[in-house]
């Protein structure tokens, strides 16, 4: 990506190389790929210095717009985010304020749900992973109402666990303060043994 420098200022940007007019000349679009930097700079093409430090996982956070900025001294060009927010965490409720406000929905009320946060939409996903594991040996429970026919103790200690470790990672992301802490719960470390690992941990699978 450039920018084009007029008169000390950006005036447009340039995606990809292609012809251009810089006032009353057009260039081809061959000068992105033959010319250097310096000569680019001397029409005021500036190739643009992406900054990346304060981006955070959108997972977690909500980015701002990146915002260009030209360095006439260094003859530079950087576009750069600003300070990330958290995602809530929390569910967040229809206040009175909303209620003063004539922002409360005909159908709803103060303190109802407002936006799910993060922990119930992880929650829910940790659901439906564990029903997922469980719907792989349903079959078993199935034949055992349908026949009599016994199900395997190793199949009954798997779901145990499927269903223990589930209730466990569900505690973890209720218990978790703000939003980093829940980032960190799922994030994964390399360990001594070259493993690969998160606090959370996972659901047990069956082995094959």
């Amino acid at each position: 990506m450039y920018a084009i420098v007029t008169d000390g200022s950006i005036s447009r940007y340039v995606n990809h190389p292609r012809a251009i007019t810089i006032g009353d000349v057009q260039y081809p679009a061959k000068i992105f790929s033959v010319w250097t930097a310096s000569e680019l700079a001397a029409i005021g093409i500036i190739a643009v210095t992406f900054d990346n430090s304060n981006k955070k996982d959108e997972q977690w956070y909500i980015n701002t717009n990146q915002t260009f900025t030209y360095n006439a001294s260094a003859g530079t060009v950087t576009a750069a985010y600003g300070t990330a927010t958290a995602k809530a965490h929390a569910d967040t409720l229809w206040t009175q304020a909303d209620s003063d406000n004539g922002d409360l929905p005909s159908d709803k009320s103060v303190g109802d749900i407002k936006d799910r946060g993060l922990k119930y939409n992880l929650i829910q996903a940790i659901k439906k992973q564990a029903a997922g594991i469980l719907q792989d040996t349903d079959w078993y429970i199935v034949r055992k109402a349908d026949a009599g026919t016994a199900v395997p103790s190793s199949i009954t200690t798997h779901r145990a666990a499927v269903r223990t470790k589930a209730a466990e990672m569900e505690t973890a992301i209720t218990n978790a303060s703000n939003t980093p802490a829940l980032e960190t719960l799922y994030t994964y470390t390399e360990q001594e043994d070259g493993s690969f690992t998160r606090p959370l941990g996972e659901l047990p699978r069956l082995e094959s």
